[in-house]
């Protein structure tokens, strides 16, 4: 009579399936702290802000609700039209140049060209600067008093005038200037890796039927860049929009009220001039526009991966 071993069922011993438990768990208990400040730090005081903006709150908030009381203060407000004004001017400027200068540079880099290795960290490193260095440094530049113009005379040419930082006019595109020679370095960093990401077997057939150089460009590289422009609007229109330390190191908000943005009137309005719900409906517009800009892209992108 043959005997017929029956497979023997091996249960994981109790040690082993709690350290599978654990190990299972710990990137939550990990992740847990960080996402509990998160919750609280950023969309807890986002939520607390909103809800000031519908307040009286002054000095010290107030918790009775008014309505949209301080909305109707803020669009009252002269200094707030020309902060919108200002930064109208500051992000078309800014975005534009950025990405028309960022896609030249890339182009440039992308013909290999020598020294490709040494100009593109020259490029990219005004960006590991922050904006309060950006900003002084072009303080001490355009100051006439002992920059650019005082040197300039020193060396004869007494005619030589650049008095935008102190001119109530053309303070505005000061901070244009030193905000372009900061983040256009990080536009050219996009362009050239989308530049390198194009087929060339592509480019190699346009070339074969003939196309230009200018056609190449124009029909087929710049079109097919389409995300990274896309990309680089959206990060240079919300650094625009919530730029705050280069003003206050550049300008601090003058000549009087020249340089006035929206980042600079929340602040002063809530910390300074004691109008605590007119500082926050100021804050919760800036949000409602950087929300503009970001919900359609992430909506776009999240519906290319899901089809």
């Amino acid at each position: 009579m043959s005997m017929i071993a029956t497979p023997v069922e091996v249960h994981p011993r109790p040690k082993e399936g709690t350290m599978m438990r654990l190990q299972a768990a710990l990137p939550k208990l990990v992740l847990a702290p960080s996402f509990a400040a998160i919750l609280v730090f950023v969309y807890g005081f986002i939520l607390f802000t909103i809800y000031l903006s519908f307040t009286r709150s002054r000095l010290l908030p107030v918790y009775e609700l008014a309505g949209f009381d301080a909305y109707q203060r803020l669009w009252s407000q002269p200094n707030w039209w020309v902060a919108i004004t200002n930064l109208g001017i500051f992000g078309g400027l800014y975005i534009g140049v950025c990405i028309a200068l960022g896609l030249f540079l890339a182009i440039l880099l992308d013909q290999k060209i020598r020294g490709e290795g040494v100009l593109r960290p020259i490029y990219l490193y005004p960006m590991a600067l922050s904006f309060i260095v950006t900003g002084t440094a072009w303080k001490w530049f355009l100051n006439p008093g002992l920059g650019l113009e005082k040197t300039m005379h020193d060396w004869g040419y007494a005619w030589f005038k650049l008095d935008w930082l102190v001119n109530p006019d053309m303070a505005i595109y000061t901070v244009v200037i030193a905000g372009v020679w900061q983040a256009s370095g990080f536009c050219m960093a996009m362009f050239l890796a989308g530049l390198r990401g194009i087929d060339g077997e592509i480019l190699k057939a346009a070339q074969i039927d003939g196309a230009s150089t200018i056609a190449l460009y124009r029909r087929i590289v710049i079109p097919m860049l389409r995300p990274v422009f896309l990309s680089a609007f959206i990060v240079l229109a919300h650094m625009a929009i919530k730029s705050y330390d280069l003003v206050i190191a550049l300008t601090g908000g003058g000549p009087g009220n020249a340089t006035e943005l929206p980042s600079t009137f929340m602040y002063s309005y809530t910390f300074t001039r004691n109008q605590m719900a007119v500082g926050a409906a100021s804050a919760v517009i800036m949000l409602m526009t950087i929300c503009a800009i970001i919900v359609p892209y992430l909506y776009s992108e999240l519906r290319e991966k899901n089809s």
